[in-house]
């Protein structure tokens, strides 16, 4: 009965199965989590830094997000961009290289 032994495939070369979850995701489920967000954009704007400092080939390096919560009524911007910075420390000290922030309470959503 010979035959191979099967391995596992990872989508990206040189990755664990802790780092296989998409970085945009995880920012994802945690902004949902403690924001309880009305609305929530991620876009993926690594394209537009290749070949800069903190730019990793595959991308889900350089994020633009816009979060609107209720949670940031009576907060000032930076109180805003300081609890959302704390909730993807983990994120923002390896995987995310820079982070674009739009913070807003419900009453200032113009979309």
């Amino acid at each position: 009965m010979g035959g191979r032994i099967a391995r596992p495939v990872f989508p990206l070369a040189g990755t664990d199965i802790l780092t296989v979850t998409r970085v945009a995701d995880t920012i994802r489920e945690k902004l949902t989590a403690r924001f309880a967000p009305l609305r929530l954009e991620i876009e993926d704007q690594s394209h537009r830094h290749a070949g800069h400092a903190g730019a990793r080939p595959e991308g889900e390096t350089h994020f633009s997000v816009t979060l609107v919560s209720a949670v940031f009524a009576g907060e000032s911007r930076v109180s805003r961009q300081r609890v959302v910075y704390q909730t993807l420390a983990a994120e923002l000290a390896t995987r995310v290289h820079a982070l674009s922030l739009t913070t807003l309470a419900p009453e200032e959503d113009k979309r």
